[in-house]
């Protein structure tokens, strides 16, 4: 008599994250950044919207040290806190 229970012939097929594998940070290369981030998030009673400039600070370091791939800030949600393009007019008023 098996023990095992078949519910079937389906098999769980694991499949990759949608944006691949980020690697831990061995070398603590943003640590600083993390630890302001989780910091801003314990002060917030972890409402992560407060903290997105840190949140951004990390993301930033991380894709910098390749421990994950370079993405558009704007893609990761993060558009608003750009800094806005020099206008024209701020281009001609300059000596």
């Amino acid at each position: 008599m098996s023990t095992a229970m078949n519910f079937g012939s389906k098999s769980f097929k694991p499949r990759p994250p949608d944006k691949g594998a980020f690697p831990l940070d061995h070398f603590g290369e943003c640590k600083a950044f993390k630890e302001k981030f989780m910091k801003c998030l314990r002060e917030s009673n972890y409402d992560n919207s407060k903290c997105r400039l840190q949140s951004k600070d990390y993301l930033e370091c991380r894709m910098d040290h390749q421990l994950m791939a370079k993405e558009p800030l704007e893609k990761l949600g993060f558009k608003d806190l750009m800094d806005p393009p020099p206008s024209q007019a701020d281009k001609d008023s300059k000596p």
